[in-house]
């Protein structure tokens, strides 16, 4: 198991869609063992990555928002079935733009579809930051990352105080 490096903001990779994980292998059991490491690794203790975020162009996510850890859900391919209507705000950061932080309002639940690591087909409820940070791992996996969700303005100053942050 490895702590992987993130991929800069600017990397192209980031911003382009992942590609579907076709079975449940070994090599990607091993993937999300790194994934998880590297999200443990977090500064502030992350609640989700996604393969893009360190490189790996898969459609692979984990979550784990529980308060004790040791609850991480690992999906390949993750899709929303269903979002409810009620958003809740979030402040949202990534490793991948440092030093940096916006609030994003998402659905406050959806409903997920996913592989999952014994490679069956599920379906689970998410709510509250567990669907936020569902919803933001799945952005990453379709080339998004949270400040897409801003203005345009916002997100410029927002990469702008990233890149001088991270030259420190």
């Amino acid at each position: 198991m490895t702590i992987r490096p993130f991929l800069p903001y600017a990397d192209p990779r980031l911003h382009k869609p992942a590609d579907p994980v076709p079975a449940i292998t070994e090599s990607v059991r091993m993937i999300w063992d790194d994934m998880i490491d590297t999200m443990e690794a977090m500064p502030g203790q992350g609640v989700g990555l996604a393969a893009p975020q360190i490189g790996i162009m898969l459609r692979l996510a984990v979550v784990d928002c529980s308060e004790a850890r040791g609850q991480v859900i690992r999906m390949a391919n993750p899709e929303i079935l269903h979002a409810s209507v009620q958003f809740r705000s979030y402040e949202e950061a990534s490793p991948n733009l440092p030093g940096v932080s916006a609030k994003v309002s998402r659905p406050r639940a959806v409903t997920v579809r996913y592989l999952n690591d014994q490679g069956e087909i599920e379906e689970r409820d998410f709510v509250s930051l567990w669907a936020t940070s569902v919803q933001h791992q799945i952005d990453h996996l379709n080339g998004k990352v949270y400040v897409d969700h801003l203005s345009p303005l916002r997100r410029k100053m927002l990469v702008q105080k990233s890149a001088k942050w991270a030259r420190k």
